[in-house]
């Protein structure tokens, strides 16, 4: 019988709260930090290039990007 009940957390948070236990200093935690940040933005540019090499991503769309206006609309009414 499967149990209904759910673990808060999955397996990469309850590691990075294990890890978290042994920071100490500010200064650990902005290196932490930087470290959470780099992961992403690499697998970013993985990603990128990815779509680069399999042609969904060229010059033009990124030209179409930079001038893409992407706001919220909110209603002033």
């Amino acid at each position: 019988m499967e149990s209904s009940i759910r673990q808060p957390f999955n397996d990469a948070q309850i590691e990075l709260l294990k890890a978290m236990s042994y920071l100490e200093t500010e200064q650990d935690l902005k290196e932490l930090k930087f470290a959470l940040s780099k992961f992403f933005a690499d697998r970013a540019d993985r990603e990128m290039d990815s779509l680069w090499d399999e042609g969904k991503v060229n010059d033009t769309v990124l030209e179409q990007w930079g001038h893409e206006h992407m706001r919220t609309p909110y209603n002033t009414h």
